[in-house]
């Protein structure tokens, strides 16, 4: 899918669910931008509001491209801002605090990832905003939450860290390895951002039932908690870390690579010994139990299923085993899911040109919120530094062109 591309929904045109909907985003990174993004997508309005000279810390991330006038646009920046305004404005100023606060009645939403304090500190938060707005919905996402006491609360903190602290890398540590640092990503950052955009759908519901604002809240570990089932619920039922799960899930080798295959049922099991020419193990003493499905894997089964396998692709094994009831699916390399067929079809990379002189596209995740009545698109590219602070302070706040320029000079605003 490309930029500016619109996939239809079904039937007449009937907007998006998020139409009329405002957001001020004193963002960076990746928790927030994430969320507004995706509140973007649904159709409401994000002004992001940044540093006025080098914009949000994510455009300095690694590995990265260069914008027309030569500075750095960093991956974690240009998969999270696509159809966003930026302004770029000093708020550590005095007159760059009071253009945030001049600019907060115009919009539904206030929201901010940064240290938790910062924004009070800054004369930004909550109750701030709330005196000029009353019915503003603020949203804060940090490390370790705002609004309690958390013996954590003055960290700072990366996916990485909220990921670690969960307890999951623990969790899924190997006997003689050390802890292995953000294996699927940014946990720690979608997780925050998709709890956050449930936050705001619920706070703005509430306001229009009772015209009553809030404040939205959103811990990092708290998110990852939510999401690392087996750290808290697997632990109080018994389950340990360094025993085997009552199940068979691991990924298997076959003639291209691995597939991963989960078999959790007898059922599931008895057609998995079929399929591999073993049925007699349906009887066996040894598997009558799921735990000696686990205890058994190396010895027994995992020769017998790579026996198998070995003369059949990923796809082949894939589709053998799902005809049978057994959830199993390639391993893909980065190249295989950016040309899968099925991500293809569902619009799940939006490719944006870069402005580098590199012919090659970003590719940046698509939306997996998928609406039948509500049409995909159209977006716009990544917002450079400041590129909408004279757009918006004049059409917001009516500002002159000379009160522009003297705010330009004094480096409170690009």
């Amino acid at each position: 899918m490309r930029l500016g591309e619109v996939v239809p929904g079904a039937g007449p045109d009937n907007g998006k669910p998020l139409d009329g909907i405002r957001v001020l985003a004193a963002e960076q990174m990746q928790a927030l931008p994430y969320a507004t993004q995706l509140l973007g997508r649904l159709g409401a309005e994000v002004v992001k509001v940044e540093h006025p000279v080098h914009g949000e810390s994510g455009r300095g991330a690694a590995p990265a491209m260069k914008d027309p006038e030569g500075r750095t646009v960093g991956a974690t920046f240009l998969r999270n801002n696509l159809s966003k305004h930026s302004v770029g404005l000093d708020l550590k100023a005095p007159a760059g605090k009071q253009l945030f606060l001049d600019l907060v009645p115009h919009f539904d939403v206030v929201a901010e990832n940064f240290k938790a304090g910062t924004m009070d500190r800054l004369g930004l938060g909550y109750e701030e905003v709330r005196a000029v707005h009353p019915g503003v919905i603020y949203v804060s996402v940090s490390g370790f939450g705002n609004r309690d006491d958390s013996p954590y609360r003055e960290w700072p903190a990366y996916a990485s860290i909220v990921e670690a602290m969960s307890g999951i890398y623990a969790w899924a540590q190997r006997p003689g390895e050390p802890p292995r640092p953000n294996p699927v990503g940014a946990l720690g950052d979608i997780s925050s951002a998709l709890f956050a955009v449930i936050g705001i759908l619920a706070a703005l519901r509430h306001r229009d039932r009772t015209g009553v604002g809030q404040y939205v809240d959103i811990a990092m570990l708290d998110a990852v908690v939510a999401m690392t089932d087996v750290v808290v619920n697997l632990w109080s039922l018994g389950q340990r870390p360094d025993a085997p799960l009552p199940m068979i899930l691991d990924a298997f080798a076959t003639r291209d690579g691995y597939l991963n295959m989960q078999v959790v049922r007898e059922h599931q099991f008895a057609a998995l010994v079929t399929l591999i020419g073993r049925p007699e193990w349906v009887d066996d003493p040894r598997f009558a139990e799921r735990l000696g499905w686990a205890e058994h894997l190396e010895s027994d089964i995992r020769p017998a299923i790579e026996a198998w396998l070995a003369d059949k692709t990923r796809l082949e094994a894939t589709d053998l085993l799902s005809k049978v009831g057994i959830a199993a699916g390639p391993v893909h390399t980065s190249p295989e899911i950016i040309a899968d067929e099925h991500v293809a079809k569902r619009h799940m990379i939006v490719e944006m040109e870069r402005t580098d002189g590199v012919a090659d596209p970003v590719l940046i995740p698509g939306n997996p919120v998928k609406l039948s009545a509500v049409a995909e698109g159209p977006e716009t590219r990544i917002p450079w530094v400041g590129e909408h602070t004279t757009e918006v302070l004049q059409a917001e706040l009516g500002l002159s062109g000379v009160e522009l320029d003297k705010l330009r000079a004094d480096g409170v605003i690009t």
